[in-house]
């Protein structure tokens, strides 16, 4: 196992993409007389230019994409029980790690070597009549989605749940991802399309699902519901209480500031033209890798790519090394196993739970678990770096 010892690299997972545009307007912002810094007018703002962009009808903006990930679950176990929900393993902690705490299970079913996310061939196999949800996650920008999966789904009656956390502007059919399920859970995390430093969004189409989710991102309060046929019934129901503090569910503080909205509000102004050009940049990549050695044919259709893929293509430990010994030499930061680190079954968390399933069962996942990377994507990423970097592995790779 090769160790990264470099402090500095020349081409990081991530850059600086806070402009001086968005550090202007946080100062105006702090600048005005009588500010509420915490969920106000534009948290509010934010949620509903995002909730435009993408095409949903309600977001709710919170302290992180993991946060989503908790809510999303912890209001959908309260409104329709708990049992099984299908998930990859290929996915990011807070995914399951929502599932379990929200007293449901894991049922995992292997990767598309195509498209990263869960094979929807297999999740047919895993319904049965415990089965809640599906829990997909978009991977890297890449879409996860395809009409027999969205068939099946509405055939069986089964609710879909999106972790597009990665996937910012990526697109099924033209439509972006995040609006095909019951629920869908963004990250604004540093690294990611936009940022908002930390944050995330829960969007949907349901109105009942979006005022729990409201209510359940402050404590559960009945006073931030905005139904107001809920909040009458909880008034006589609940007499003894003070109206401003009935808590209806046993939740906690996932808000996010006024600070965080300003800088969302100013970075997804650019965001179209940044997805645009981390597009052309995976395009140029995987067109100038050699697909002999690499898996090149990832179905990019609709893509909005998060970060650079490399997999391998062949089982090769002696490959493996080599590929890091050259990302290592060129000053290039990469995490190995995609999403989350890869297979999440191999995680010592998840060994607590003595779940029935195990890494080994998923071969897909654990290709990409042992020989795949990825590294950072982004609009400061020059074509001659990609096309340097593509040269250097096809040529030290196929001696």
């Amino acid at each position: 196992m090769i160790n990264i010892t470099m402090s500095k690299f020349t081409w990081p997972l991530m850059h600086e993409s806070i402009s001086r545009i968005d550090k202007d307007k946080l100062i105006d912002f702090i600048n005005k007389p009588n500010v509420r810094f915490t969920n106000g007018n534009k948290v509010k703002e934010f949620e509903y230019a995002w909730s435009k962009w993408i095409g949903a009808k309600y977001s709710v903006f919170l302290n992180s994409g993991a946060s989503a990930n908790d809510l999303t679950m912890m209001a959908f176990s309260e409104l329709y029980g708990v049992g099984e929900i299908i998930m990859p393993p290929l996915t990011w902690v807070s995914d399951i790690s929502s599932v379990l705490r929200s007293g449901n299970t894991p049922v995992f079913v292997d990767i598309d070597p195509n498209t990263l996310a869960i094979d929807s061939n297999q999740i047919k196999s895993a319904i049965n009549s415990q089965t809640k949800a599906v829990f997909l996650t978009h991977v890297l920008g890449l879409n996860g989605l395809n009409q027999n999966l969205l068939d099946l789904l509405k055939k069986e009656n089964i609710p879909l749940i999106e972790d597009v956390c990665e996937s910012h502007g990526a697109t099924f059919n033209g439509r972006k991802l995040g609006t095909f399920g019951l629920a869908s859970n963004f990250s604004f995390y540093f690294a990611h399309h936009m940022t908002t430093i930390e944050g995330g969004v829960i969007s949907t189409d349901d109105h009942n699902f979006y005022d729990v989710i409201r209510m359940m991102r402050s404590h559960g309060l009945v006073r931030e519901s905005e139904i107001e046929n809920t909040k009458e019934s909880y008034f006589r129901s609940f007499p003894d209480l003070n109206s401003d503090f009935i808590f209806a569910y046993a939740a906690h503080n996932m808000r996010s500031t006024e600070l965080n909205a300003v800088l969302g509000l100013s970075q997804l102004s650019r965001l179209n033209k940044n997805i645009e050009i981390r597009q052309k940049n995976y395009k140029l990549f995987l067109d100038s890798l050699d697909s002999k050695i690499f898996k090149t044919d990832l179905d990019t259709e609709g893509n909005s790519n998060y970060a650079l893929t490399l997999i391998l293509r062949e089982k090769s430990y002696k490959l493996r090394d080599n590929v890091e010994s050259i990302l290592i030499m060129k000053g290039i930061e990469y995490r190995r196993g995609m999403a989350g680190g890869g297979n999440q079954l191999r995680q010592p968390y998840i060994q607590k739970y003595n779940l029935s399933q195990k890494a080994t069962d998923f071969p897909n996942v654990e290709h990409i678990h042992f020989f795949s990377w990825y590294i950072g994507n982004n609009e400061n990423v020059a074509e001659e770096q990609i096309i340097d970097l593509c040269e250097s592995l096809n040529r030290e790779l196929s001696l």
